[in-house]
């Protein structure tokens, strides 16, 4: 596998800057998730480091090696796509096979790569088949084992399991997350979705609007954000964001307090940090979502027990939390230096 290098990297389209100068040093074997809403940039800076978008500013290297004019085919990298993109007309060994050909591969290696893959990915029973007598996740195995038979430097998967069934897409992501460990493969992973960033990741980049607002591990981002875009988009259900005026007693420059549903418990009325009339209640087995509006007006969701009492819908409730589980943010969105979520 290969080192990755991003320094700061920007794109611009005309006099339009999208993606603001992003920077990160991928060891050998590290598995990055590239996560954020759409429109945010992150499919963009993937296609830079592919080579088919052309790099603004800054540098790109693989295995130290600068690939800012390299065409795509000369960079070392393997790509899976969200639509498979395999050959309708060709059996899934020739779909695994086809850059190998192409690349003039003697056939006996050819037939031992892509037979070791097959079995990697359970494909075995069905090299003959085409790609329409396959289930979504056997095509999306096929076009993970067409990248696995090159032996890349780095691989590039692009929001790969955006077209799988929930059910699916949990199975997939455990068996890349397998895959990735045996190969030890250096990856770039782009997604939306930030459950698959957090149980795929050994590092996230948070991408917003162009800018990466944070890299880390994902229970670090997840503990400790440093923008409130960050607070609220990692974690689900969303984190709760109250204004610092509603709750009195906190510093001149913190403008906001987020709270996760998690660290927060229901009162008694009349008493906790603030007060509230309970929505409606999300029985979920497990767990319990409790929806609330404030007397501030803003909603507030709490996690809870599924075993624990839920009241009335309509019924007026305090809000617990120990202070020490806040998160502040100033008036610029980003984490005010004197608070940490302990």
């Amino acid at each position: 596998m290969a080192t990755l290098k991003l320094d700061n990297v920007k794109k611009r389209f005309g006099q339009t800057e999208v993606i603001h100068g992003v920077s990160i040093d991928v060891k050998d074997g590290e598995f990055i998730v590239i996560v954020g809403p759409s429109g945010c940039g992150k499919s963009t800076l993937l296609r830079m480091v592919a080579g088919l978008e052309a790099v603004s500013s800054g540098e790109i290297q693989i295995d130290g090696t600068r690939v800012n004019d390299a065409e795509p085919m000369d960079r070392d990298i393997a790509m899976v796509f969200q639509n498979y993109a395999l050959y309708p007309h060709m059996s899934v060994f020739d779909n695994m096979a086809y850059g190998l050909k192409i690349a003039k591969t003697p056939k006996l290696e050819i037939a031992d790569r892509v037979g070791t893959a097959a079995k990697m990915l359970e494909l075995e029973d069905y090299l003959t088949r085409k790609p329409r007598e396959l289930s979504g996740g056997q095509r999306q195995r096929v076009a993970m084992g067409r990248a696995i038979v090159r032996k890349p430097a780095v691989f590039l998967f692009d929001e790969p399991l955006s077209n799988l069934d929930a059910k699916l897409r949990v199975q997939m992501r455990l068996e890349i997350k397998d895959l990735q460990r045996k190969l030890g493969i250096t990856a770039l992973y782009v997604t939306h979705d930030q459950v698959e960033a957090m149980t795929l990741a050994d590092r996230m980049i948070v991408m917003n609007a162009g800018v990466a607002d944070q890299i880390g591990a994902p229970l670090e981002v997840y503990e400790n954000p440093q923008t409130e875009f960050v607070a609220g988009f990692i974690g689900s259900p969303a984190t709760n964001f109250i204004p610092a005026e509603t709750l009195g007693d906190r510093p001149a420059k913190v403008a906001r307090v987020g709270v996760r549903p998690e660290h927060a418990v229901l009162a008694d009325a009349g008493t906790g940090q603030i007060q509230g009339k309970l929505v409606y209640a999300e029985a979920l087995g497990a767990e319990t979502l409790l929806h609330l509006r404030l007397q501030s007006g803003e909603m507030f969701t709490i996690r809870q027990d599924g075993t624990v009492p839920v009241p009335a819908d309509g019924t007026l409730t305090g809000v617990d939390w120990r202070q020490s589980r806040e998160i502040s943010f100033g008036s610029d969105g980003h984490r005010t230096p004197n608070e940490s979520a302990a």
